[in-house]
């Protein structure tokens, strides 16, 4: 397995996006996850964006990061927001997102964000521990495009 730098408008990343908006539709009942992100939002140094390989070049997981400093939709100063982490079911168990995960915060502390900041929902509990088990704790204020649902649970680790 490798990981590979893409932008947010690769095939790969559109066709693992695809995948996990599905993803959501179905655990959540509707049309998937409407926070906008546009491209560009993961372009270095204000973000990243990664894809997992395997050794025949088939995409296994994805992950990005993007630089949030909007205090009206409760992001701090140097707020780094983790976004469409996601491994295909296939891959799953094999600690591709934790290395996904290692990798983007390590990238955002050395671009020189603070605090790394995500949002997920209480209809996945596996990313829940992921999230658990690497060092996040709920944040003392939600955030986001669904920081006044009730489903949604946010979580901050510092950089």
């Amino acid at each position: 397995m490798h990981l590979r730098t893409v932008t947010f408008a690769h095939p790969h990343a559109i066709e693992l996006n695809d995948r996990v908006q599905r993803e959501y539709a179905e655990r959540y009942g509707d049309e998937g996850d409407a926070t906008f992100l546009d491209p560009t939002m993961f372009e270095p140094p204000r973000g990243l964006y990664l894809i997992a390989y395997d050794d025949s070049d088939t995409p296994l997981a994805t992950g990005g990061w993007r630089a949030m400093d909007d205090p009206e939709t409760g992001y701090d100063a140097g707020d780094a927001e983790l976004k469409r982490m996601y491994v295909t079911p296939q891959a799953r168990g094999l600690g591709l997102a934790r290395r996904i995960l290692a990798a983007l915060e390590d990238d955002a502390r050395a671009a020189g964000r603070v605090r790394m900041v995500l949002e997920t929902g209480t209809k996945q509990p596996e990313a829940i521990a992921l999230y658990a088990s690497s060092g996040y704790t709920p944040a003392p204020t939600k955030f986001g495009h669904y920081r006044f649902t009730d489903l949604s649970r946010c979580y901050v680790k510092a950089l």
